[in-house]
Order: C-alpha cells, then structure tokens, then sequence
C-alpha cells in the first residue's frame, strides 16, 4: 500500500477497536510501531498479535492526560529503539464509562474534564512530547482521530464529547501551520459510525444505522488504519491542516 519501512511511530489508545486496528495495518506497511494504552496488558495483548503476525510491535503503556508520563515514554523510547516519525492521536473517550448522551445543562463542570482531558489535552500532551524530535530531523507526521461530531452538529446529548474532538480539531489545523516549514504534517480524521459489535442487539442496531450510511455499512479500524497509512507516508507530504471525513459519504462538505 504505502511504503513505512524504517519508519517508527507511535498509536495511542491502541490496545483495542480503532486504535489496535491501525497499530496493525502501520506495522504491515513497514513500520515499527509503539502500542500505547493506559492498560499496559492490552497494550501487550495488540503488541503480540501484531508480532505474531510477523511484524514489529512494543508495548508502550502510559496515560496520555499525564504529561510527564507521556515525555519520560517517548523519551525512553527513543533511547532505546527509535524516535517517533508518525504520531497517531488514537486515544479518546466519551466521559466515564458507556456512552450516555446527556444534554449540557444536566452537565456539571467535573464532567467537561473526562472528556477534555483524554480527547484534547491528550492530543496536544503527546504532540508535544514527539514534535522537537522531528523538527530536529526535518519530517514528521502527526494524525489525529476525532469525530465528525466536532464538525457538524449530529445529535442531541454529544455537546461534550464534540467540543473536546473540536477542539483537537482547531489545534491541529493551527499545529499544521506552525510546522509545515520544518517538514511536519498534521492532519485530523473525523470518523463517521465505526461498528461497535458484532453480535448481539448491539449488532442490530447497528445494522439500522448502516442502512442510513450511503455506502451501506459502518466503518471498520482497518478503514481507519488505510488512511492513517496514507497520511503517514511520503506520498502524503502535501497534505496537512486538513480534517478528511472517514464515514461512507453520512456527512459531506
């Protein structure tokens, strides 16, 4: 697909779902790639596989809310196999637990910091953490995962959860500006629908949302990790500042 030999980088939250999808896909094209999630036994358990499948992988658990954390990883790392090329900003949740659209009058201000905390300043933490390293070697890439939510306004209850992916969304546009020059790009990918579950009423729901997608289905994490690829690759290099919608043609612009 495209070429990620001698590359290393970097997927957080990729312990699982959409973030283990692209930590695999990455490792197929060439890439060493560092698994991180704040549970470091599914951060071992993406590893392994993508080891087992013949590629290369390590485990790199760490909080991404923590910033301290987040540098003493990346620089160890980089000590002792390779500084990061590509950064991909997986990690993010919805508040605490199950997702659970709540409108933001019935919010209170402790809750506004779940989200901000993983989908925001996660992003700029580990940005930070990977971005002198490649300005010192004049080519990077950062990506980062949000959400069409942070776009257009899709649906009651998601207030919180979309000005945290907003968020991210700005700071990356401003990110791409401020490092073109040095061989950087930064480039967002708001994911549309991707397919929770596989069985069960979960499924079945998701089957009706799949039908109001104009493709016919919901996403994948390899359709995710298709893309990321793209933007991680040399082939990319013109692009950056941009947000590419990823969700079947369910929103266009």
């Amino acid at each position: 697909m495209f070429e990620l030999q001698h590359k290393t980088a970097l997927v957080t939250g990729a312990g699982q779902g959409v973030g283990a999808g692209i930590a695999g896909l990455l490792a197929e094209q060439g890439a060493l790639v560092a698994v991180n999630d704040v549970d470091a036994e599914r951060a071992e358990a993406t590893a392994a596989k993508i080891r087992d499948a013949g590629y290369l992988a390590k485990a790199l658990p760490f909080d991404v809310t923590d910033y301290e954390q987040v540098t003493a990883a990346v620089a160890a790392f980089a000590r002792k196999a390779s500084p990061f090329d590509v950064l991909v900003n997986n990690a993010g949740n919805a508040g605490s637990g199950a997702f659970r659209p709540k409108p933001f009058r019935a919010s209170e201000p402790e809750e506004w910091r779940r989200f901000t905390d993983v989908n925001l300043f996660g992003v700029m933490n580990c940005a930070k953490a990977v971005i002198e390293g490649m300005s010192s070697r004049g080519h990077g890439r950062i990506i980062t995962i949000a959400s069409g939510s942070g776009v257009v306004g899709q649906a009651i209850g998601v207030s919180l959860y979309a000005a945290a992916k907003g968020g991210a969304i700005a700071f990356m546009r401003h990110l791409a500006l401020e490092m073109a020059s040095e061989g950087i790009t930064a480039n967002t990918i708001a994911l549309g629908m991707i397919d929770p579950a596989t069985s069960g009423r979960v499924a079945n729901h998701t089957k009706k949302l799949a039908a109001r997608i104009p493709v016919g289905r919901t996403g994948a994490p390899e359709d995710a990790g298709a893309l990321c690829a793209f933007l991680a690759s040399d082939q990319a290099s013109w692009i950056t500042g941009q947000t590419i919608h990823l969700n079947g043609g369910s929103y266009t612009s």
